[in-house]
Formats: C-alpha cells, sequence, structure tokens
C-alpha cells in the first residue's frame, strides 16, 4: 500500500510568505515617514488689543412728536389751505370754518353788553343821587342799600356779558385753523363741506415733527442678559451712562449723515413681544428722514479691551467644539481648544484659550495632525487693529 509523506515546504510557499512580510514592512515604513513629514501652513501671531464694537438692530423712524388738528368748535369745514404732506410752519394757517354763525353770536354778545354797560351807568347814577338825599336824611337807610345792590348787579352783568364776547370772538378765531408747530402734514381727514363735531369727528390731520426724528428698536431678552454678562466679565465696555453714539442705515445702504443719541430704554420687559424697547434722537436738518422708515441703527461706542481676533479660516470644529493649530515649540504642532465670542467681520473673538505671543495656524490645519512638523510658508503676521 502506497503512503502519502508531508515533506518541507516547497519553494513557492516560501516565496509567497516573503513577500506578506516585506509589504508589512513596507507599510509601517511608510506611515512612520508620514508622521515625519513637514507639512506647509501660513500662521498669524495674536496679540491683546482694543477693538471698537458695534450693535446693530432692525428699526423703524417715528416722529419725535405728531400733534392732532382739531377743529375746536363745531361747523362747516368751508376750505383746505396747506398742501397735504408738506412741510408747514408754526401758525401756518390749513383749515378755515364758515365764519358767519359764530360772527353773528359775536355780534350778539356785542349788543347783549352795551345794554347791560348802560343798565351799569344808570345804577352808578341813581346810586350817587341817593347817597346825596341820604346824607340829607330824606330817603331811608333801605333806599340807599337797593341802590347799591342794583349798582353792584349791573356792575356783574356787565362782566359776564364781556365774557360772551370774549368767548364769542374765541370761537370766531377757531374758525381759523392753523398748525401749533412746524412739521410734516399728513392727509387731511375732511373734505370741504364737511360738517365737524365733537370727539372723534373733530379730527382733521396730523402734524409731526420730523427734526429731530425718533429711531426706535427693540433688543431681545437674550441679547439683552448676553450684553450684561459681557460686561460683568470685563469683556466688554460700554459709554458711560450708555451713551451710544446711533448711527443709521438706510435701506439701500447708505449711512444717514447725521448721528444720533440713545435717550430712552425701556427697563419694563415686553411680555407681548420678548423684547425691551430703545429709542435714540436723530438730527434731521434736511428732513430725508420721514415716520415710518425702516432703517438699521448702529450703536457705536462699546470697546472689547485686550480682545483676541482670528480669521475664521483659523477655526476648526472637532467633537468637543472649536479649536484652533498651535505653532509649538521646535515647530510641532499643538492641538488647542478655545472658547469663540461674536464675529468681528471676518473673524472670531477668541474668549478663552490663547494667549498673547501664540502662533495660530491659518491656512493648511486641516492636514495638521498632533505633533506633526510645521512650516511655515511665510512669517507670522501679527493681526493688526482696524
Amino acid at each position: 500500500m502506497n503512503r502519502i509523506h508531508f515533506g518541507p515546504p516547497t519553494s513557492a510557499l516560501a516565496c509567497v510568505l516573503a513577500c506578506i512580510f516585506s509589504a508589512v514592512g513596507c507599510k509601517k515604513q511608510e506611515t512612520s515617514v508620514a508622521t515625519t513629514q513637514t507639512i506647509e501652513v501660513t500662521a498669524v501671531k495674536v496679540e491683546l488689543r482694543d477693538v471698537p464694537v458695534t450693535f446693530e438692530y432692525l428699526a423703524q423712524t417715528e416722529s419725535s412728536r405728531q400733534v392732532e388738528i382739531r377743529a375746536r368748535v363745531a361747523g362747516i369745514l368751508e376750505k383746505r389751505v396747506y398742501k397735504e404732506g408738506t412741510v408747514v410752519q408754526e401758525g401756518q394757517v390749513m383749515f378755515e370754518m364758515e365764519r358767519k354763525p359764530f360772527e353773528a353770536k359775536l355780534d350778539g354778545a356785542k349788543a347783549e353788553l352795551a345794554v347791560e354797560e348802560a343798565r351799569l351807568a344808570n345804577a352808578r347814577q341813581t346810586l350817587e343821587r341817593v347817597q346825596g338825599l341820604s346824607e340829607k336824611s330824606v330817603v331811608s337807610r333801605q333806599a340807599l342799600d337797593e341802590a347799591v345792590n342794583t349798582e353792584r348787579e349791573a356792575t356783574a352783568a356787565v362782566l359776564a356779558a364781556k365774557a360772551k364776547v370774549a368767548e364769542a370772538e374765541l370761537n370766531l378765531s377757531y374758525t381759523t385753523i392753523r398748525a401749533p408747530i412746524t412739521g410734516l402734514s399728513s392727509f387731511a381727514t375732511k373734505h370741504d363741506g364737511s360738517y365737524i363735531g365733537e370727539g372723534e369727528n373733530s379730527i382733521l390731520t396730523y402734524v409731526a415733527i420730523i427734526d429731530p426724528i425718533w429711531v426706535k428698536f427693540s433688543v431681545s431678552e437674550n441679547q439683552w442678559l448676553r450684553l450684561q454678562e459681557e460686561v460683568k466679565a470685563g469683556r466688554l465696555v460700554v459709554p458711560p451712562d450708555d451713551a451710544f453714539d446711533v448711527e443709521v442705515v438706510l435701506a439701500d445702504g447708505s449711512v444717514h449723515p447725521q448721528k444720533g443719541r440713545l435717550t430712552f430704554t425701556d427697563l419694563a420687559f415686553s411680555r407681548d413681544t420678548g423684547t425691551y424697547l430703545v429709542r435714540a434722537e436723530v438730527p434731521n436738518p434736511q428732513e430725508d428722514l420721514s415716520p415710518g422708515q425702516f432703517v438699521h441703527a448702529r450703536l457705536l461706542g462699546a470697546v472689547r479691551p485686550k480682545a483676541i481676533l482670528l480669521p475664521k479660516r483659523a477655526v476648526l470644529q472637532g467633537a468637543k467644539g472649536s479649536f484652533v493649530w498651535v505653532v509649538g515649540p521646535q515647530s510641532k504642532a499643538e492641538f488647542r481648544p478655545i472658547e469663540l465670542g461674536d464675529w468681528y467681520g471676518d473673524e472670531w473673538f477668541v474668549n478663552e484659550g490663547l494667549h498673547p505671543g501664540d502662533t495660530v495656524v491659518v491656512d493648511g490645519g486641516i492636514k495638521v495632525q498632533p505633533g506633526a512638523t510645521l512650516k511655515v510658508a511665510e512669517p507670522a503676521v501679527q493681526l493688526e487693529a482696524k
């Protein structure tokens, strides 16, 4: 019977094993080369500096004083004199009402005054005669008292008649309705020939002061709390008494030539909107701002002291948050987690994690690994204040 014998490995099998071990050795060598490879990057050197910051909010313009133009007497509106939508001057005639009924009342009041003045003259003459006869004991004391009282009543009647004349003159003057202030006029709510009564029916139009003009905007509760937190932490310095300068940006992106100041901050929180109301007053000598415009309000004057800024492209995101690569001793890459603040143009404020003099990788950081050797392609530059 034939038997099968297992001999030593053949030469072919030995060649296969040799190739496998050789490939493994080559991969280890390639990995070692990769970890020691120099990576070319660009970098910046950071420093502490004071940086001015602005806050921008959507806002709306509003008249700093809006006055209702009302008819003070009931009657027929005869004529609208002013041109709607134009600026009217203080004292300028805006409406005229029918005068004849008021002129007739004035004439009647004057006639009544004349009658009372005649009665008063007669009462005084009578008093003088009675006083003379009383001194001679020709008339009784009662007759003298009656003459005195009659004169007093006549005097009071004259005063009442004069008051009616003054009232009639005042009502007549009210038929000419003038602008109480200089400002932008609105459209007329009543047409010529309309009857003007009392209450809401007496409103004819509005006049709004637009120089200065108000700019009103709202700050959300989150924004307000964050601002207070930044101030308490010393990362933000605001002007004393919140005296921010306010810059108005129009819808087309242009900036209004006049800067305003904050004049009112409502510390009462609005439950309806979840915001705080803030108001600025802006000079408007050219009257190019009108009530109701939507604009942006920029608050100027705040400063971030001793701040650090980094280009946005230098900041990377990892599983645990934001980080950067720092060029450490012997040009080795160091992983550095950081805490970011707000945006500033194309840069980030860095609240925590960096120190003055640190050299931070800007371009090429995506290829960097811890411990890698870095070659800065261009000299590290310091961030300049804007």
